[in-house]
Parts: structure tokens; C-alpha cells; sequence
């Protein structure tokens, strides 16, 4: 905790950090507010509204299978805060067609003529943009921070990431929908204006040649993250984590108006729940391995989310409550109901079993290969995450829109935790056979 602290107060880290957090908190408050809107205000089907959320995921979530070969190849080869200073600008032209989007549909303008297309459009481009700026907010730490900082590095920014979702989920769904174009606009400017704090990262090698051809690019990121084992089993194990969140993702809008009966507020403040405690686990995982980059704990606790899945999915089942006046619990009617308190305890405690799981592995990526290869590294973690989310969003939207109750779905995700953590345990014995000397 006192390495976190002193971190915090560094220009080699707060600049990236709060650059980081902002645009997590824009990414989330956007693309909350654009679904929270089109599932409460514009559809009335179920089978619709699991469809455009499933399709919001994949179309934020493809770009980074298209492009992350490209973004991790610049981002070793070039100077990342040049590349961030120029993805923070892109990020205000993107967040002007998404407020458009936005404003002319609460205007009442025909949703699928034309503010529709714009909404998602801006979601595909801030796909591109995080595809881009992914690789660098691992990257950058091992070289602007010691080797016993980069763990607790990886924790803070994997923590303001999800505070920053947690917010930009609470601003999204308790603004009025003119708040938050207004606030997507202004949160970009202030994004930009942090950025230029950034201190210099230049490249560390002397290779200038980016490949162009996707296919091929992809190709040799694939065969690149293959061919280091500990690589390997970090980045399958998180790309199985990642799946997992997207199918919990695209259930849980509809989820919470479909199956708990609760207005787009309780939406919120159930996801406010998670991103707490993803960033809990985060910080928490730090405290307890001190610094070192070590998998022990991830396998324990892949398994313990899984068990607190299946709870999550019985507390689904027994729920058996409606609101008295017929319409949709708010805030206020849904918290003194029975089991409110367990469910939302629950699934605080699954995201504290996934921040815990995760942030180790995260830091493994850029520690176990050379500096200069550290950008693609976590360029190929979200190319393969990306491929997984996409195809976990995909099946998920797909079993929704042919009448696969919600609940159900649900339990999708526990053989994943599974294959999750029999890689953990892998590359935690990998892990012990290297030795604390062979850490680069």
C-alpha cells in the first residue's frame, strides 16, 4: 500500500493513470447511457433488447480483433505518449458524432434512420481508439516504473479502471440523457488536456517497420504469444476471464429489468456493485502477494467466482417478487426487498474474485518478455480476449433472442471458470520452475 501511495503522487504514473481513468469513465458512461436509453425508452422485448445489448458488446469489442496486431506493433515502435496524445484527440471527434447520436434520439428523430447508426458508430470507433491505447497502459509501466512497482502499478490502473466504469455506469444511468451528451464532450476535452502530462515513453528497439496486412499481423501475434508459455497461459487464462464478463455483460441490463423487475437505477447501482468490487480485489491482490508478481492466488480464485456464480444463478431462480404497483422496482422499493441485499452482496464478491484473478496475470504480460516487445504482448492478450469476447457476447445475445431464459444463461460461464483456472494452476507451476531470480 505505501508503494500504491508514493506511485500516486509521481508524474511517471498519475498523468497515465488519470488518463486512463477518464477514458474508462467516458468509454462506460457513454455506452451506458446509449443502452440504458435504447433497452427503457425506445424497445419492449425482451428477445430485442438482449439483441442490441449483445450487439453494443461485439461492436465495441470487434475492433480490437481487427486492430490490436497494428496497435501493439506502433506502440513498441514508436513513442507511446505521442500515440496516446493523438488517440485522445481522436476521442473528442468520436464523442461529438456519439452525443448527435444521442441527442437526436431523445429528440424523438427516428432511432433507426439515423440516430441509431451514429450511436453505434461511435461505439465501433471508441472500440478503435481503446484498441489503440490498450497496449500502451500496460506497457508504458516497466519503463517508467521499478520492477517492485509494477504490480502495484497494474493495480491502481487496473482499480481506476473499474472505479471509473463503476462511475461512468452511475452517470449513466442516473443523468438525463442531455447531462450526459454534454458530459461525454467534456470528459473527452479533459482527457486530452491530462494526456499532455504524460512523460516521454520512446521506443525500445530500433525495428520502424509496422505491418499493415491485419491477417498476417495477427498471425504473428498469435504465434508470438503461443511460443512463450507463461505468455500463453496469462493470456488464455484472462481471454477466458474476459469471455466470462462479456456473456455477464450482455445478460445484465435485460437480466435486471427482465428477471429482478427493477428500473434502469437499479441497473445501475447493481453494476456500481461489480465495478466496486473488481476494484477491491484489484488493490487487494497487491496487499497480499506484496509486490510480487506471482499467479498462486489466481486459480483460488477463478474457482471461488465460479461457486459465487452459481449462487448469483439461485438467487435468479427463487426470485419471485413484483413491484406493488406493477411497473418496475425503484431503487429505493428494490433494496428492502428480501433478497436484495444477498444478491447485491453476491456479486460484489464475484468481481472481488475476478479483480483478484486477474491483475496478476495482467502483470505477468509485460514482465516476462523484453521491454520492447512488452506493448505487443498485451496487444496479443486483447486480440485472443477480444476473439473470445466477441464469440461469448455473440452467444449470449444469440441464446436471448431465441428465448434461452436468462438465468440460464448464467451458467455459461462456469466452464469457463474452469478452463480459467486449470491455466492459472499452469502457469503458476510454470512460475515455480523459473525462480525469482530468472524475473526479468
Amino acid at each position: 500500500m505505501t508503494t500504491s501511495t508514493n506511485l500516486m503522487r509521481q508524474r511517471r504514473f498519475l498523468p497515465l493513470f488519470l488518463t486512463q481513468l477518464l477514458n474508462a469513465l467516458n468509454d462506460n458512461l457513454y455506452k451506458n447511457a446509449m443502452v440504458l436509453f435504447v433497452v427503457y425508452q425506445v424497445y419492449n422485448s425482451e428477445e430485442m433488447e438482449t439483441l442490441i445489448s449483445g450487439l453494443a458488446t461485439a461492436l465495441f469489442v470487434l475492433p480490437f480483433v481487427l486492430f490490436s496486431a497494428t496497435a501493439g506493433q506502433l506502440a513498441d515502435m514508436r513513442d507511446k505518449t505521442k500515440i496516446i496524445r493523438w488517440i485522445k484527440f481522436a476521442e473528442i471527434i468520436i464523442m461529438s458524432v456519439g452525443a448527435t447520436g444521442l441527442l437526436l434520439a431523445a429528440r424523438g428523430i427516428s432511432i433507426e434512420g439515423l440516430a441509431l447508426p451514429l450511436m453505434f458508430a461511435a461505439l465501433f470507433a471508441m472500440g478503435v481508439h481503446s484498441t489503440f491505447f490498450g497496449p500502451i497502459k500496460y506497457a508504458i509501466l516497466p519503463q517508467h516504473l521499478h520492477k517492485d512497482e509494477v504490480l502495484a502499478g497494474t493495480g491502481l490502473v487496473e482499480a481506476g479502471t473499474y472505479v471509473a466504469i463503476l462511475v461512468g455506469m452511475m452517470l449513466g444511468g442516473a443523468m438525463p440523457i442531455m447531462w450526459s451528451i454534454f458530459a461525454v464532450i467534456g470528459i473527452a476535452l479533459v482527457g486530452y488536456a491530462t494526456c499532455r502530462f504524460v512523460p516521454p515513453a520512446p521506443a525500445q528497439t530500433e525495428e520502424t517497420a509496422v505491418d499493415w496486412n491485419p491477417i498476417r499481423a495477427s498471425k504473428d501475434l498469435i504465434k508470438f504469444s503461443m511460443g512463450n508459455l507463461e505468455l500463453r497461459y496469462s493470456v488464455l487464462a484472462i481471454s477466458y476471464f474476459w469471455a466470462i464478463a462479456a456473456i455477464l455483460s450482455v445478460q445484465f441490463i435485460p437480466l435486471a429489468k427482465n428477471v429482478l423487475l427493477a428500473d434502469k437505477q437499479v441497473a445501475a447501482v447493481l453494476l456500481v456493485a461489480f465495478s466496486a468490487g473488481i476494484a477491491i480485489g484489484s488493490v487487494s491482490i497487491n496487499a497480499l502477494l506484496k509486490g510480487d508478481i506471482s499467479a498462486r492466488y489466481s486459480a483460488p480464485s477463478v474457482l471461488v467466482l465460479g461457486v459465487l456464480l452459481v449462487a448469483f444463478y439461485g438467487l435468479c431462480r427463487i426470485w419471485d417478487l413484483a413491484p406493488a404497483n406493477g411497473g418496475l422496482f425503484t431503487v429505493g422499493e428494490f433494496l428492502v426487498q428480501p433478497l436484495a441485499l444477498a444478491l447485491t452482496a453476491n456479486l460484489l464478491l464475484i468481481a472481488i474474485a475476478g479483480g483478484m484473478f486477474v491483475v496478476p496475470l495482467y502483470a505477468f504480460l509485460t514482465t516476462r518478455v523484453d521491454k520492447s516487445e512488452a506493448s505487443r504482448s498485451v496487444a496479443a492478450n486483447n486480440f485472443i480476449s477480444s476473439v473470445f469476447m466477441v464469440v461469448g457476447a455473440g452467444l449470449a445475445g444469440a441464446l436471448g433472442f431465441f428465448g434461452i431464459p436468462l438465468q440460464e444463461q448464467l451458467l455459461l460461464s462456469l466452464v469457463l471458470c474452469l478452463f480459467s483456472a486449470q491455466l492459472a494452476r499452469k502457469l503458476h507451476a510454470l512460475e515455480a520452475l523459473r525462480g525469482p531470480e530468472d524475473l526479468r
